[in-house]
This record gives structure tokens, sequence and C-alpha cells, in this order.
């Protein structure tokens, strides 16, 4: 849980700095429910979760990866707001959470960080078509006819169309755009196959998971049972 080395939660625990339910314990061989035990580590309690989940209004600029040597990481927003919040990382399994899927550095929207590979792999599989929904502003107007290719799907330089895609017009130049695969820069690519730039692209929902309109870019919060259960099913 990020509490420290192994060997320094050793110390804390032989010098009676750990309580379990309670109780003072002073031998790390000590085992206990992970799940139920309250833990209490120099006088801050401490709640063990297996998977933790978070949703990010991912801001633009930043890279969707957990490292880089140059570029400011959605996992360094990340730490930055939870030690804004929460003070520290002590308590949350930072190492371990990595972003479920991917966002181009100018793309902003909802993005999902995670420690569970299971779910990031059932909303990530070409096979499970899991729909996801963007805002989408263009260059120029979009067509009747452009809309129509969008549809059906369009070939973006590999041998397969694109699967079907909804298009609901919001202006001559607006529009939200859900498709049910992640090909590399799909979104971008599909528009400028019918004859058009993106300008401007947000990720609005994954599944039946929607961004929260309340969280503005660069926030993160954790979600919500009822929201990892949504991440799970398709519309």
């Amino acid at each position: 849980m990020n509490i420290g080395t192994r060997s320094k939660v050793k110390e804390l625990i032989k010098s009676g700095q750990v309580l379990a339910d309670g109780k003072i314990i002073k031998k790390p061989e000590i085992h206990v429910d992970e799940i139920g035990t309250k833990i209490i580590c120099q006088g801050k309690e401490y709640q063990y979760q297996p998977y933790i989940y978070y949703m990010m209004n991912k801001p633009p600029g930043v890279i969707t990866a957990t490292t880089d040597g140059k570029e400011r990481t959605v996992l360094d927003v990340l730490k930055e707001q939870l030690i804004e919040k929460k003070g520290s990382l002590a308590g949350i399994p930072i190492k371990d959470i990595f972003p479920a899927g991917r966002l181009d550095k100018d793309t902003v929207g909802l993005l999902i960080l995670t420690n569970d590979g299971s779910l990031a792999h059932n909303i990530l599989s070409p096979a499970k078509h899991v729909p996801k929904t963007y805002l989408v502003k263009t260059q120029s107007a979009i067509s009747p006819q452009m809309a129509d290719r969008l549809k059906k799907g369009v070939l973006i330089g590999e041998k397969e169309r694109t699967l079907p895609a909804v298009i609901t017009m919001r202006k001559e130049d607006e529009c939200t755009l859900t498709i049910t695969e992640g090909r590399y820069h799909q979104v971008k690519r599909m528009f400028q196959a019918v004859g058009t730039n993106v300008i401007y692209l947000k990720r609005l929902s994954m599944g039946n998971l929607w961004l929260d309109k309340e969280l503005e870019e660069g926030q993160v919060r954790e979600l919500t049972q009822k929201e990892v259960m949504e991440l799970c099913l398709k519309k």
C-alpha cells in the first residue's frame, strides 16, 4: 500500500507502531484478513483495496503513459491530484496503477487509471467491441455525405474498413462519434479519410461509463462501485 519498504514496515511493526483492529502487533509474521481488518500505522488508518479505479478528465499536453523521461504523464497528474487531496501517496498502490487505454497527447477527456488488469482487458479487447464516444470538432464542415461514409465504415490505410460508427451532428463542424474499435489515431484518421482534419477531440464515454461533467480538465476522482460495474457493460 505504498507505506514503505518491506524492511521499513517490519521496523514499524516491531516498534509497536502498527495496530490491527485496535491491537498492537509486534510480529511481522502475524496473518490478518487483509480485507476486513482495520489497520492503523503511525496513527493513520489504512483500508486495503485489491483494486483501485480512478476517472481522469485528461488535460491536453500530457501523454498517456506511466513514466517518461521528458514528457509529463497521466500518472504524474494522478500523483499530483492525490497528494493535493490526501497529503501523500501512502495507502495507494501507485506503482501498480496504469491507464486503461490511450488518448493522444492533444486529446482530452475520459481516461481510466487502475491496477485491475482483467477489467482493462475487458474494456480494451477488440473482441469485446466496447463503444467509445467522442466529441469531435473539425477544420471544415462535415457534409451529409461525409457523415454517411463514417456511418458505413471507411478505409484508413489498413486492409479492413473501420466498423460502422454512430455520428450525431451538433454543428456543421462539430459532432459526437461512437466507435467500437481502438485503432491507432482512429478518429483522426477516419475524418482525414472523408476529407477534413480533427482540431479538437474529447472522449466522453467508454461502455456505459460517461465522463463526470463536474470533473474539470486535469482533475481525478475515484470511481463508485456502480461506475466500475458500468465499465463492464455494453450499450
